[in-house]
């Protein structure tokens, strides 16, 4: 009786045993609906871009019907921040980090070694140090660019003040994503007609002082700059006084007050980032074999009132290719 009785009870805990081992494991949850995921996010500075990004990379997420434990942390646009953050990512139980632009993205790719780092809202990744190229990432890194067309941006000033000669442009010195802009319109002025006048900051704070330090120009150009977009305003404010045209490099900033873009939609882009990470989490895609993604919509935006307070007038050609115009 006793051996029956011990027999029975092995077969029990056996049985137990199997239950435990295909129902536990990862944080990946089983086939079918029971994925569930913890996710880190650093985003740099809050500001309409960067938080459109971030908002569609969780939505992705939300419209696949996927579990996700989010961590948020923002750095305040501080760079000690950014390194802070990416280092308490790094020592925790996340499957995953997303960075938002590229300070938080080097920080995170620099401290983050043993889990998938994907970024968006970086200009150039290789440049960056981030992938070893866009076709081939071979890291533990990948994600999506947002290159702006900034030959195309720079001929909105053309379209709109066919006699403009000069255009001012403020960058952080310390991100390389604005220089890589600022290269980039330097060169499309030259077949433009156009004088690029430029000057650096180190934080927000400066922005104005850099603005005067321009002089008179027929045009301010705001390239994805984390710094000067966090405080476009100031931006508007000084185009408002000079009378001159202020053309931003995405929506968010003519709905602020800048007159004209033709850039990217961020909330698709960050959606574009999250269906790559996905890829990563459920289908077991490898970060170093998935290849930067670019978009590939690009929308015109027109502010027909802030034109107007900047001593401008938008064509109306443009209102009509528009698919927004801010009222």
């Amino acid at each position: 009786m006793r051996l029956k009785q011990l027999a029975v009870a092995i077969v029990a805990v056996g049985s137990m045993a199997a239950v435990s081992a295909c129902s536990g494991g990862d944080s990946g949850g089983g086939e079918g609906g029971g994925d569930s995921y913890s996710i880190g996010i650093s985003q740099l500075v809050q500001h309409p871009a960067l938080d459109a990004a971030t908002s569609g990379f969780k939505k992705s997420f939300e419209d696949a019907g996927v579990e996700v434990d989010w961590d948020e942390q923002n750095a305040n646009g501080e760079q000690a921040n950014a390194t802070s953050i990416a280092q308490n990512f790094a020592s925790s139980d996340l499957d995953l980090v997303l960075a938002v632009a590229t300070p938080a993205a080097q920080a995170a790719a620099q401290a983050i070694t043993d889990k998938p780092v994907l970024f968006t809202a970086v200009t150039d990744p290789v440049e960056a140090g981030l992938v070893q190229s866009n076709e081939a990432p071979g890291g533990n890194v990948t994600g999506t660019s947002d290159l702006n067309p900034v030959a195309d941006q720079l001929q909105l000033v053309k379209d709109v003040k066919p006699d403009a000669k000069t255009v001012g442009i403020v960058y952080s010195s310390g991100e390389v994503n604005s220089q890589v802009q600022v290269d980039l319109a330097k060169e499309a002025a030259k077949g433009m007609g156009l004088e690029i006048k430029e000057a650096t900051i180190a934080n927000s704070g400066e922005l104005g002082q850099a603005v005067d330090s321009l002089g008179k120009v027929d045009a301010y150009y705001v390239p994805t700059d984390n710094n000067v977009v966090s405080a476009v305003t100031t931006m508007v404010q000084a185009a408002e006084k000079n009378k001159a045209l202020l053309v931003g490099s995405e929506a968010g900033q003519v709905e602020q007050g800048a007159a004209i873009t033709r850039g990217i939609d961020y909330t698709k882009l960050g959606e574009q980032t999250g269906a790559m990470a996905l890829k990563v989490l459920k289908d077991g895609a490898k970060p170093a074999d998935l290849p930067v993604e670019t978009s590939d919509t690009l929308e015109l935006v027109v502010n027909p009132e802030a034109a107007k307070r900047q001593g401008a007038e938008i064509p109306q050609n443009l209102i009509d290719e528009a698919a927004t115009v801010i009222e």
